[in-house]
C-alpha cells in the first residue's frame, strides 16, 4: 500500500469515526428532548395535580376549577408527549400503549372545554379525591421525591393506568 493510499485510509476512518460520535451525540440528544417533555409536561403536572386536588379537599372544593385546567394540562402534556415521541421515531410501541390507555382513562374525569369550565358534581369530586390517593400511591405528589428517569415514570403511569376505574 502506498503511502497516498495509507494517507486516505487514514482520514476515511478518522471522519467515519466522528460521524459515527455525531450520529450517537445526535441520537442522545433526541431521547432528552423526549423525555424532557414527559417529566415537565405530563410528571410535574401531575404532581401539581395531586397538590390541587389535595388543596381543593382542605378548601372544602371552593375552586374545583383549578383541578380540571389541570387535568387539561396533564392531558395536553401526555398527547404532546406521544406525538414528539412518534415523530422522533423514540417511542416504544409498549410505552405509547400505556400512555394512551392512561390518556383515555384520565379523559373521564371532567376537565374544561374551550372558554367553558366543567362543572363538578359530588361524584366527580369523590372521583378526584380517589385520583389524588391513586397519584400518592404511585409516588407522584407533592413533597414525595420524584425520578427523572423515564422507564421509572412509565412504570408509575403503567400502574396508575391500572388502578383508574373504567368507567368511573
Amino acid at each position: 500500500m502506498s503511502k497516498k493510499q495509507k494517507l486516505i485510509l487514514k482520514i476515511s476512518i478518522g471522519l467515519n469515526i466522528i460521524l459515527i460520535t455525531l450520529v450517537a451525540w445526535g441520537y442522545m440528544k433526541i431521547n432528552f428532548v423526549k423525555e424532557q417533555v414527559f417529566i415537565t409536561e405530563v410528571q410535574h403536572n401531575l404532581v401539581e395535580l395531586e397538590g390541587l386536588i389535595a388543596n381543593q379537599i382542605n378548601n372544602n372544593w371552593s375552586d374545583p376549577n383549578l383541578v380540571t385546567t389541570e387535568l387539561g394540562d396533564v392531558l395536553n402534556g401526555i398527547w404532546l408527549g406521544i406525538t414528539t415521541g412518534e415523530q422522533l421515531g423514540t417511542l416504544s410501541k409498549n410505552d405509547k400503549e400505556i400512555l394512551n390507555n392512561f390518556y383515555y382513562k384520565l379523559r373521564q374525569f371532567p376537565n374544561n372545554d374551550l372558554y367553558k369550565f366543567a362543572y363538578l358534581t359530588i361524584e366527580d369530586k369523590k372521583n378526584f379525591e380517589d385520583l389524588q390517593k391513586m397519584l400518592r400511591e404511585v409516588g407522584l405528589g407533592l413533597r414525595i421525591q420524584v425520578s427523572a428517569d423515564m422507564k421509572y415514570f412509565i412504570k408509575q403511569v403503567e400502574e396508575l393506568e391500572g388502578k383508574i376505574k373504567t368507567p368511573l
